[in-house]
C-alpha cells in the first residue's frame, strides 16, 4: 500500500511526463535569455500556468538541477 505523499509523487511524475513539451518549452526559454529570474508567480503569469501546474514544472526542473531557487525566491538557471 502506497503512502499518501508516495501517491504524491507518483501524481506528481506524471503530470510531470504529460507536460513534457511545457518543460522543453520553459528550459529553451532559459536558455534563451540567460539572465532570467522568475519568482513563481511570475512564471505563472509569463506562461499563462494555473498555480498547481507552474509549481509541478519548477520543482520538475529542480530536480533536475536545470534551475534552482535562490534565496530570495527567485528560479534561475543552475550555474548562474
Amino acid at each position: 500500500m502506497l503512502t499518501r505523499t508516495h501517491e504524491t509523487i507518483r501524481d506528481e511524475e506524471a503530470r510531470t511526463t504529460s507536460l513534457s513539451p511545457l518543460l522543453r518549452r520553459i528550459e529553451g526559454e532559459y536558455r534563451e535569455m540567460p539572465g532570467l529570474k522568475l519568482t513563481e508567480g511570475q512564471a505563472q503569469r509569463l506562461w499563462g500556468l494555473d498555480e498547481k501546474t507552474c509549481r509541478v514544472i519548477l520543482l520538475a526542473l529542480v530536480r533536475t538541477r536545470f534551475l534552482r531557487r535562490a534565496a530570495n525566491g527567485m528560479y534561475i538557471r543552475a550555474g548562474n
